[in-house]
């Protein structure tokens, strides 16, 4: 199974149901189930904005290391005039991602998050995953 790994809380609030766009420097051609990976990488929780997107999770729990849940992705599209003006009426999504042009948006959907969040070692890209 594909996997991307994510810094938290990126990672749970795509779980928890609240982001349903990744935003990426880079596309992809790959379309299809995806799994979404909590990397282990430090957050600053004193950073304002940190605070705002903590307060968005149910539990404010994070899973470091961990797969979290499954989705599909289902396009990888630039970020182009239309699409950040459509963004800009999308407050929550929009606090949860970093938009602006020459950037991707990926579209996530049926987000399944997992019932026993798995530990795993996360890789830049797109990696492979045996559940």
């Amino acid at each position: 199974m594909k996997v991307l790994s994510l810094k938290e809380p990126w990672a749970s609030l795509i779980a928890a149901g609240v982001k349903s766009i990744e935003t990426r420097s880079w596309q992809t051609s790959y379309r299809g189930e995806l799994a979404i990976h909590a990397s282990l990488a430090k957050i600053n929780t004193a950073d304002p904005q940190m605070e705002r997107l903590l307060s968005l999770l149910p539990e404010r729990a994070l899973h470091q290391g961990m797969v979290v849940c499954r989705c599909v992705l289902k396009d990888c599209v630039p970020m182009d005039a239309a699409f950040l003006q459509w963004i800009d009426t999308q407050p929550v999504e929009k606090l949860c991602g970093e938009y602006a042009p020459g950037r991707f948006a990926w579209i996530l959907e049926q987000v399944e998050p997992l019932d026993t969040p798995q530990p795993a070692k996360g890789h830049l890209g797109l990696w492979e995953w045996q559940p």
